[in-house]
């Protein structure tokens, strides 16, 4: 049965008319006149200016207005989350508001102290308005508001997002620092100092015009320079109402350093990946037939006898499967004609097949014992670490890079620390992680702020870090990678030099981890770093051409031949390149070898 039509009422016709004329608004609205939008840049005009993004940048199509959108693309462990922390005031009414554009898009808002709301759209074929309100709880000062997509479920777009409700009294930034100085002076390292600055909170170190790290101090050393280097220093103050502008900058040059440490590494160095415990499709290779041209070689691999046990083996290829495979003391002959020659031979722990976790403390002891053995038994120079797979893996509640909690992080540290403190300073320690490791940790970093993520994101990161004045080498694979977003927040993927020039920039440059602008991991010193690459199509995912390796070289080293990428220094230093491996190059007749011999000679 339908019901009767109710007669509107007086108020209710008066309301409408006052809508109906030009300039009045009902005293409802949302938009009250103290009200303003306190969203920073929520149209995305400035690309991610103000948002932390786990997986987006700004694109021009679609857009809702303006000329750029957030493009945002979830993936099976990561819903693309982009979230930005709002002043706000207490026991305040707000409207939170945004354009969104795909399948299963979410808007809304965490730490209200009352009740969080969010807002969400199963499907948009077209851009779509979310909108959700809130109230402030009596002591809430700021509150974070996000949008996201749905795991695996393609891209989403938003846009023109708003909080519109009274704007918090946040004063004014802080003056400009003056008075910036240097202190001691390293190959590697300048200290800075600084007077206070009134009504700071903290202050922010630029290095040549990039933010490098963050201090709560009137102090700071900036690491991971190079030696005899000319630096440019700036600092800035900064408090909840924003950053101040850049001092006047300080100059230094770094002191001269010892031409490659007592490693002995020369100036530019080939290091490759020797097959001593399997065959493959490339063939054997004995190591006395290993050119000249191959300055540190990693014996591949000792593995563990299982995943957790820390007892590490070396069992060399068996005649069965290594028809010319050499004796143990024609091998152990090889090495120190090696070592004779200026080479330096490595045990390579791990590879695909060999999980390493060293879960207790007394695995870690294992493998130090075991480790131990192995570097003695064969008269090696040091040890290069490769843990792939789930070697490595952050608890949930283990954030912060420079001060790891989890136990496989954590021992391997000690472990790597007690094996180089045994052996001295001629100890050669490298690393090989893959670049989802490492340099993916400029996107996510284990399970992330709110969960889901892979834990493995981002893993080496404090083992790098704890190291660092350890490390010999850093050889990222830059290869079978998926894209990576580098510091210019766009996405590369393998397949020609821009891809390597990318990584290694993020290595030599430093990079804020999980977006977070307070915790950067401070570059590597460029002659610490090489650059991964397969020696040919056979060898993995990812082969470039010697003109791609040549390009890639060139623009780190001289900055010509660059292509889309900008770089953010020169580092004639780049310690040189890193191949999988020996065996596949000689399939390749020395392809990448050669390469290598004609660039440096």
């Amino acid at each position: 049965m339908r019901s009767a039509r109710r007669p509107r009422s007086v108020l209710a016709l008066l309301t409408a008319a006052l809508l109906a004329v030009p300039g009045i608004t009902a005293l409802s609205s949302a938009a009250r006149a103290a009200d303003a939008d306190l969203a920073r840049n929520g149209g995305f005009e400035s690309a991610l200016d103000g948002w932390t993004c786990t997986a987006g940048s700004a694109v021009n199509s679609p857009v809702h207005s303006g000329s750029h959108a957030l493009q945002a693309t979830p993936a099976g462990s990561d819903n693309a989350q982009c979230a930005q922390t709002v002043t706000v005031q207490p026991n305040a009414q707000y409207t939170l508001s945004g354009y969104v554009h795909g399948s299963y898009v979410y808007l809304g808002a965490n730490g209200t102290g009352t009740t969080d709301v969010s807002t969400w759209t199963q499907s948009a074929p077209d851009w779509q308005k979310l909108v959700t309100t809130f109230t402030t709880g009596a002591a809430t000062t700021k509150v974070t508001i996000y949008t996201h997509g749905w795991y695996g479920t393609g891209a989403y777009y938003a846009d023109d997002i708003s909080l519109v409700g009274p704007g918090a009294s946040t004063g004014q930034p802080p003056a400009a620092p003056t008075g910036l100085k240097t202190g001691p002076i390293t190959s590697s390292s300048v200290a800075l100092s600084w007077p206070a600055v009134t009504g700071a909170t903290g202050y922010a170190v630029y290095r040549d015009g990039v933010k490098v790290q963050t201090a709560s101090a009137t102090s700071a050393t900036v690491g991971g320079l190079a030696p005899s280097t000319a630096y440019s220093f700036q600092v800035t103050a900064s408090n909840d109402a924003g950053e101040s502008a850049r001092s006047a900058a300080v100059t230094a040059t770094t002191a001269a350093g010892s031409g490659g440490g007592s490693t002995g590494l020369p100036t530019h160095a080939l290091v490759g990946y020797l097959h001593a415990t399997f065959a493959n499709g490339s063939g054997y290779t004995r190591l006395a037939d290993v050119p000249d041209s191959w300055d540190v070689i990693d014996l591949a691999f000792g593995e563990p006898t299982s995943a957790t046990s820390g007892d590490i083996r070396f069992n060399r290829c068996p005649v069965t499967e290594c028809p010319n495979v050499e004796s143990d003391a024609d091998f152990k002959a090889a090495v120190k004609a090696k070592q004779a020659a200026g080479k330096k031979v490595l045990i390579s722990i791990g590879g695909q097949n060999g999980q390493v976790q060293l879960t207790t403390t007394a695995a870690r002891d294992t493998f130090v014992a075991s480790v131990s053995k192995i570097i003695d038994d064969y008269g090696l120079d040091g040890l290069d670490i490769d843990f792939e797979g789930h070697s490595l893996s952050l608890n949930a509640n283990d954030t912060d890079f420079k001060n790891p909690t989890t136990p496989v992080i954590v021992n391997l540290i000690s472990a790597l620390k007690t094996l180089k403190a045994r052996y001295g300073s001629k100890f050669v320690l490298t690393m090989a992680p893959e670049t989802f490791f490492v340099q993916n940790g400029h996107q996510f970093y284990g399970t992330g702020k709110w969960g889901g993520q892979d834990p493995r994101c981002g893993a080496y990161l404090p083992v790098i870090h704890a190291l660092r004045d350890d490390l010999t080498l850093l050889h990222v694979q830059d290869y079978n990678s998926g894209p990576i977003m580098g510091l210019d927040n766009q996405y590369h993927s393998m397949g020609g030099a821009d891809f390597h020039i990318a990584m290694t920039d993020m290595l030599l440059t430093g990079f804020p981890v999980a977006g977070d602008a307070n915790s950067v991991f401070p570059p590597l010193r460029p002659d610490q770093v090489a650059i991964g690459m397969p020696a040919s199509t056979n060898a993995g995912n990812g082969y470039v051409s010697p003109s791609e390796v040549t390009k890639t070289l060139d623009c780190l080293t001289k900055k010509t031949n660059c292509g889309s990428y900008a770089t953010h220094g020169t580092w004639p230093a780049l310690r040189g390149l890193m191949t999988w491996s020996v065996n596949w190059d000689r399939y390749a007749n020395w392809e990448f070898e050669k390469n290598f011999d004609a660039y440096f000679g």
